[in-house]
């Protein structure tokens, strides 16, 4: 039975390589998979790409996209194993709701990527509806400076310095990985501050 799964993590921990594993799995068994990535994010030519230097081609999800009639239409040409989704935090509510559909009407699984928050503590759209819609959630580890597991993603300037103010999306390879300690959430977060005695 299909299942929709979201595989989360901070900036760096690996996701699009093991995204790019997966796919290769699948394909080295003769079955049939789609990669997407955002749109807006053209780092990689439009490709899905990783840091240790591996990459794939790649359809394009953006605003308006009907993902699950593509997908519909792609699998009744030729069955698909597998639907593999890079950037997931960047898909729109209506995203997740069509890859559901994917999997509950197609019976095909698909394999969500993504950031879980941004350079705030915040919830992107497509995250939080893949945290609240997804059979499987899985983290995917990697460690902060301090040792500790990395959970939050810090913005940094030109000069390394913390970034606290600007747009949600910002592309780019300026975010460090930190802990929730070393991130400082009362920083840039009005709940997470502490109240005067």
């Amino acid at each position: 039975m299909a299942k929709l799964y979201f595989y989360y993590s901070t900036m760096n921990a690996g996701k699009s390589t093991a995204l790019l594993q997966a796919a290769h799995n699948y394909g080295e068994r003769g079955m049939r998979t789609i990669i997407y990535t955002a749109r807006l994010d053209d780092r990689a030519g439009g490709r899905v790409a990783s840091r240790i230097g591996i990459s794939a081609d790649a359809r394009h999800f953006g605003p308006g996209r009907d993902l699950h009639a593509e997908i519909a239409t792609a699998h009744a040409e030729a069955p698909l194993a597998c639907v593999l989704v890079d950037e997931a935090q960047f898909l729109t509510a209506e995203h997740v709701s069509q890859l559901a559909q994917v999997v509950d009407d197609l019976d095909v699984p698909v394999l969500c990527y993504g950031l879980r928050t941004d350079f705030l503590g915040r919830l992107f759209e497509g995250s939080g509806r893949l945290l609240a819609w997804a059979d499987n959630i899985v983290e995917i580890k990697t460690i902060c400076r301090s040792g500790k597991k990395a959970t939050m993603n810090a913005r940094l300037d030109e000069h390394g310095n913390r970034v606290t103010e600007g747009a949600q999306i910002d592309i780019g390879h300026h975010y460090e990985a930190l802990s929730r300690k070393e991130f400082h959430l009362e920083e840039v977060s009005p709940v997470a501050r502490r109240k005067a005695p």
